[in-house]
């Protein structure tokens, strides 16, 4: 499974996503209207600071994620992840709960309060910031794509992903910031009846992955997991031990 195709894919449909849910901060972003020049820049630094805050969250979950797959459990945190992503497609008071869970708590009640204090200036670091606080606003596809990260079973693969994810977000973003909300309400309904069977393939294909079936791209066999487990922490070892002999040499 290519993680990139999979998680840029999602960015660009959750895009659309974003129309409903962050479009009318996008809209509203105190962009530098001086030119046009400054105010797609300041479009791009927003967007720029969510996409940091993805990357930033797929650091995290990808350490979750690296830390299971080393315990030997990759292939079931997989299959989880994909059946959490089908799940929450089937049984939406899901996403209900988790955003009941975090939209009301005081650490999100202090983002949004800094957000809020940002959200008044128009310089490029004040837009920065401001991406940054509104990447960890709670949404159901950024818990889509998180599950995804863990799913990985690699730190640099969920960094990776969370890095396509909010650059695949982009394009529509900079657009509501740029002229506005200029989707019609017929494509946003036939956008948003599209995502769940986005979702539900992307959950598909991570339990694929940990059923280990064979399939080339899709679902490799568990020798080549284990393979490359051996061989990440082969290399671990011989860079510690060339580590050592340098010191021992610098020592001498």
């Amino acid at each position: 499974m290519n993680i990139v195709y999979t998680a840029l894919i999602l960015g660009l449909l959750t895009g659309f996503h974003c129309i409903g849910m962050c479009g009318p901060i996008a809209i509203a972003l105190p962009l530098n209207k001086k030119s046009w020049a400054t105010r797609v820049i300041s479009a791009l630094w927003y967007n720029i600071g969510r996409t940091t805050t993805y990357a930033l969250l797929g650091v995290l979950f990808g350490i979750l994620g690296e830390g299971f797959s080393f315990a030997g459990f990759q292939r079931w945190i997989s299959i989880i992840m994909g059946t959490f992503m089908i799940a929450s497609v089937l049984f939406p008071k899901i996403n209900h709960v988790l955003y009941k869970g975090t939209g009301d708590s005081k650490l999100m009640n202090g983002i949004k309060k800094q957000l809020a204090k940002y959200f008044q200036q128009a310089s490029y670091k004040s837009l920065f910031i401001t991406g940054l606080l509104n990447g960890l606003l709670p949404c159901g596809m950024v818990y889509m794509a998180l599950a995804g990260a863990i799913g990985v079973g690699s730190l640099s693969g969920a960094v990776i992903f969370m890095i396509m994810f909010g650059l695949g977000t982009i394009p529509m973003m900079f657009l509501l910031s740029m002229i506005g909300n200029f989707a019609t309400l017929k494509l946003k309904r036939a956008i948003n009846k599209i995502i769940p069977f986005v979702v539900i393939i992307v959950g598909v294909l991570f339990i694929l992955r940990g059923l280990n079936l064979g399939i080339k791209y899709i679902s490799p066999p568990a020798k080549k997991l284990e393979l490359r487990k051996d061989m990440k922490m082969k290399n671990n070892a011989d860079t510690l031990t060339m580590n050592s002999k340098m010191m021992n040499k610098n020592t001498i």
